[in-house]
C-alpha cells in the first residue's frame, strides 16, 4: 500500500466506519474560504487530489489560520505524490493547532512511509500527548506496530544524522588536498611538454 492509498483511507474512514480524521468546523471561515474547503474536500474523498491541492490552496489563501485546511491540503499533497509541500502543510498546521493529534499523526505517518523513522516516533511521541480518546490511541499503536514490524522485516538502514568525527574529516581533507596536488602537477607537466 503506497502513501497515496494510506492516505486516501484516512481521509475516507476506515473499514470498520469509523472515521480517523474529524471533519473541521468551518463556521469561523469566511464564506469563500469554507466553499474552497468544502469543494476540497469533497474532491479529496473522492480521490482527486491534484483538484483538491487547488480548492484547498485557495481556502489556505483566503485563511492562512485554518489548520484544518493546513492539514487537509499537506494529505492532498502527499495524495498526489508532493512530499515537501505536504510536510511544510502538515507541519504548519501542527504550529497552528499545537495540541492536534490529528496533525502530528499524519506528520509521523508520513515521515514513516517516507521512512524517517526518528522524524516519525518524534511525530508519534508528539501525537500521543494529544491523544485524547481511546481511538485516536488505537490509531497511534496500530502505526507503531507496523513501522516495528517494517524495521524488523527490513534491511538495516544507515542513520545519516551523525557528525563525522575530527579525524575523519582530516583523513578527508588531506586526501582530498593530495589528489588537488596530483591533479595541478599533472596540468603543470603536461604545459611544459
Amino acid at each position: 500500500m503506497g502513501i497515496k492509498d494510506h492516505v486516501v483511507e484516512i481521509t475516507q474512514g476506515r473499514s470498520d466506519g469509523s472515521a480517523m480524521l474529524p471533519v473541521p468546523e468551518t463556521r469561523a471561515l469566511s464564506m469563500e474560504a469554507r466553499r474552497w474547503f468544502e469543494q476540497g474536500m469533497e474532491q479529496l474523498q473522492v480521490g482527486k487530489a491534484k483538484d483538491a491541492v487547488d480548492s484547498l490552496s485557495r481556502s489556505v489563501e483566503c485563511a492562512p489560520n485554518f489548520p484544518e485546511g493546513h492539514m487537509f491540503l499537506g494529505v492532498a499533497h502527499a495524495m498526489s505524490s508532493s512530499v515537501y509541500p505536504a510536510f511544510d502543510h502538515l507541519e504548519r498546521a501542527t504550529e497552528l493547532a499545537p495540541g492536534s493529534f490529528a496533525g502530528h499523526y499524519l506528520v509521523a505517518q508520513l515521515n514513516f512511509k517516507l521512512r524517517i523513522p526518528q522524524k516519525g516516533y518524534a511525530a508519534a511521541e508528539r501525537a500521543l500527548e494529544c491523544a485524547r480518546l481511546p481511538q485516536e490511541r488505537r490509531l497511534l499503536a496500530e502505526l507503531l506496530q507496523k513501522e516495528r514490524e517494517r524495521e524488523h522485516n527490513g534491511l538495516a538502514r544507515p542513520w545519516f544524522n551523525k557528525p563525522f568525527r575530527t579525524s575523519s574529516l582530516i583523513l578527508l581533507g588531506g586526501g582530498l588536498g593530495a589528489a588537488m596536488f596530483v591533479v595541478i602537477l599533472h596540468l603543470v607537466l603536461a604545459s611544459m611538454r
